[in-house]
């Protein structure tokens, strides 16, 4: 694989969680790089961090120390504003819960991003969330909502919507952990696919270890740092 400048990097994160007797020290100084085009898992016990690590990548929660980089620039602390705006313009989440509105289609699920970042017009989102969904084989089925579709083709839809503002960076946190082996693998298969192809950073969080082998790299945490 032909190396490239990462767009993601985080060097000596630390983070505690909760308070008193009961405070842990969930991440123990992580240093990762995240490249284009490449797909990396973390796997290892629950409890080890990897979802802490995720959420912090993904600015929806704060470190205690160590610093966050996206395209070179580091991610100031406390600015929730511009962590929002990085949000919308770089990170794509899938989450094991697929989270999508139960009283929208599929298409205006897929359009929430892009509505939240404000830049398509309305015929434009239309177009980009029907692509998408076409993308993953949901073109027939647009106007459904989530209770009209299985449990892989709804974990498709959240697939479809974590590309939608076309983000340099994709988080997924155990994204085929609610389904069946065939499902699973058809979620992951095109998940990477995708973000190969759209030459995205991909990390997954997983305890599913065929599935990890199929990533570029697999990364192991224990007790709030990567191991060998």
């Amino acid at each position: 694989m032909k190396m490239t400048k990462a767009i993601l990097q985080c060097r000596g994160l630390q983070k505690y969680l909760g308070e008193g007797v009961g405070r842990t020290h969930a991440l123990r100084g992580v240093d990762l790089d995240l490249r284009r085009g490449e797909v990396s898992a973390v796997v290892g016990p629950s409890g080890c961090g990897k979802s802490t690590l995720l959420y912090l990548l993904g600015l929806l929660d704060r470190q205690d120390a160590g610093e966050i980089i996206i395209d070179g620039a580091a991610v100031p602390l406390d600015r929730d504003g511009q962590h929002t705006r990085l949000r919308c313009e770089h990170i794509g989440f899938v989450f094991q819960f697929h989270f999508l509105l139960p009283e929208f289609s599929a298409l205006e699920n897929v359009q929430l991003p892009m509505r939240k970042l404000g830049v398509l017009s309305e015929e434009e989102m239309a177009e980009r969330g029907r692509e998408l969904l076409e993308q993953v084989g949901l073109g027939q089925k647009l106007e459904r909502r989530p209770s009209q579709l299985s449990g892989g083709e709804q974990q498709r839809v959240a697939v479809a919507r974590s590309l939608a503002n076309s983000p340099s960076i994709l988080l997924a946190d155990e994204p085929t952990g609610n389904l069946d082996v065939r499902n699973s693998e058809m979620v992951f298969d095109l998940l990477a696919c995708l973000a190969r192809e759209q030459e995205q950073a991909v990390l997954i969080v997983t305890h599913n270890t065929d599935l990890a082998a199929k990533c570029d790299r697999v990364l192991r945490m224990e007790d709030g740092c990567f191991v060998n």
